[in-house]
């Protein structure tokens, strides 16, 4: 398969420019032409030297195929590759700057009951090109709409799960951050995985962006029923693995909860919580649980999670609620899914 414009760091282009015989005095205004501005590839990149390396790269990028826009200003993208092939991407506004949400693989094999994208089944990893694609796409977007925008940050909390792609995440992860490519700041991007084991001690070799559990309970029994592969590499395991894990002097690990009404906000939750998080460098993320078709969990009331996060404060654990945005048209946490996608998809 030839390899994507957009799969390749600066050092990848400067070994490649290099290897050609090609002057690395242009080798700038190649990334901005990539970037920011293709009309520096006719103006400042020799007619051979850029027919030569059309040839030998791909210059696609995801076709946004559909574009709903929710009450609260969250875009939703459905984004198409070359196979046909579609995920939906989320770019969510805040106070200052906008958060791409970025998937990571067509569907998702982990199977997570609270998570609309676990009944689509997985169809296949993203590549990092197409992983970095959607967020060029998001950004181009959001910059002829408002042209003053700053780089949005971004999370890797889409479709997937993004250790089960650890490779071409950690590619992607390259690219985004490389400042002569993209320059999106690491603090300003952040990775959440359910605790899939075999992947996690490659976080060690990531660039230092932040990093999110999805927790959701500290008993294994009811992540059991959250999370399936909780019974294979099961919570205690998990946190070892984490903690080993170099973190910044201001850093801390998100855990992030769901909570879901009657299920998991008891205070022997709290008790539990208090106990697990108390001695780790950890910020408990609070989301409300978001509906989605045929979910059998609730939200709970406003006074509830209130309540919930005043339980949590009093035991000295760092806090936050993650207000809902996008819910209105199924693009808030765990409502991603190409409903026209069939589980027999290439059969």
């Amino acid at each position: 398969m030839t390899t994507s414009i957009y799969a390749l760091t600066s050092h990848d282009w400067a070994q490649t420019f290099n290897q050609r015989g090609f002057a690395l005095s242009t080798l700038p205004y190649w990334l901005d032409g990539i970037y920011k501005d293709p009309s520096l590839f006719n103006r400042h990149i020799a007619p051979q030297m850029l027919d030569e390396l059309k040839n030998e790269y791909r210059f696609d990028l995801p076709e946004i195929c559909l574009t709903r826009e929710s009450d609260d200003g969250t875009i939703k993208f459905k984004m198409r590759f070359k196979d046909s092939l579609e995920v939906e991407t989320v770019l969510i506004p805040f106070h200052k700057r906008y958060t791409v949400c970025l998937s990571t693989q067509v569907g998702c094999a982990m199977n997570c009951s609270f998570c609309y994208t676990g009944t689509q089944g997985l169809k296949r990893h993203l590549l990092a090109d197409e992983i970095v694609g959607q967020y060029v796409r998001a950004y181009q977007w959001l910059l002829k709409k408002k042209p003053s925008s700053i780089k949005p940050s971004l999370v890797f909390m889409g479709q997937g799960e993004p250790l089960h792609n650890v490779a071409e995440v950690k590619k992607a992860v390259e690219v985004l951050i490389d400042e002569k490519c993209l320059g999106v700041g690491p603090r300003q991007m952040t990775l959440s995985t359910v605790g899939y084991l075999p992947a996690i001690q490659e976080l060690k070799t990531f660039p230092k962006i932040n990093f999110a559990l999805s927790l959701h309970s500290p008993f294994n029994e009811e992540r059991n029923i959250l999370i399936p592969i909780n019974q294979k590499y099961p919570l205690s395991e998990v946190l070892s693995e984490l903690d080993q894990l170099a973190l910044l002097k201001k850093q801390f690990i998100t855990f992030e909860y769901l909570m879901i009404q009657d299920f998991n906000m008891s205070d022997k939750h709290v008790e539990e919580l208090a106990k697990l998080l108390s001695h780790r460098k950890a910020l408990i993320n609070l989301i409300a649980f978001n509906p989605f078709p045929g979910s059998e969990w609730r939200r709970p009331a406003v006074d509830e999670i209130e309540n919930f996060k005043q339980k949590l404060v009093k035991k000295k654990l760092r806090v936050m609620v993650r207000n809902t945005k996008g819910d209105d048209i199924l693009a808030a946490c765990g409502q991603l899914k190409i409903k026209t996608m069939a589980r027999n998809y290439g059969h």
